[in-house]
């Protein structure tokens, strides 16, 4: 059975004749079917990752985020964390109460800790509640834990926690690996920023 190219090829030759020679704009016609032909796995492929995309932004939760962190640093590179958590910092957090404005990662010991978040006890977690500043340990893999750590430690970066989400029911941190910025780039950053939201209220008009 002939597919739609098939077809479409085979009348083009009829209509030219068989010994005749086809025309430009014949053989511009059957490249670019040729060309959208393709392979259907390949065009599978190309459009799974948009739908993987879809499909986490809908099983995210955003909890909060660290405004100051880009405009004190400029982002590297970012990771994706779990964190372990007690069940009372669980509930806070479902609550939005969370701090991540004085929080920053810190290596210890080959492990990364959480260090200054502030979780706001819960309030009827009674005698079971948890500090709200304690640190608390980040979780990756020891391929991931090792690069970061040792950029932190080598180019002297900082780890800053950008955001915090759950993310199919986990709690995850987005943590990044962050160079502070001189004055002048905080200026530049403001500048731009000004400039973005000058333009998109003249859209908005």
């Amino acid at each position: 059975m002939l597919g739609p190219f098939s077809f479409v090829a085979a009348s083009v030759i009829l209509r030219c004749g068989v010994n005749s020679r086809p025309t430009a704009p014949v053989v511009a016609a059957l490249s670019v079917l040729n060309r959208d032909k393709g392979d259907p796995s390949i065009s599978a492929k190309q459009n799974k990752p948009k739908a993987a995309a879809k499909d986490d932004d809908k099983n995210e939760r955003p909890i909060a985020q660290n405004r100051k962190a880009r405009h004190n640093y400029e982002v590297l590179d970012t990771l994706e964390c779990g964190i372990a958590l007690v069940g009372s910092e669980v509930k806070s957090l479902r609550d939005g109460q969370i701090s991540l404005e004085e929080a920053y990662g810190q290596v210890q010991q080959s492990e990364v800790w959480l260090v200054g978040c502030d979780i706001p006890e819960y309030r009827f977690a009674h005698q079971q509640n948890h500090a709200p500043k304690r640190r608390r340990k980040l979780l990756m893999h020891r391929r991931e834990r090792k690069k970061f750590a040792a950029l932190a430690y080598e180019k002297n970066y900082t780890l800053v926690p950008l955001k915090m989400y759950f993310k199919r029911g986990r709690a995850k941190v987005l943590l990044g690996l962050c160079r502070g910025k001189k004055q002048y780039d905080k200026r530049e950053s403001m500048k731009k920023r000004d400039m973005q939201r000058d333009m998109d209220r003249a859209l908005r008009r």
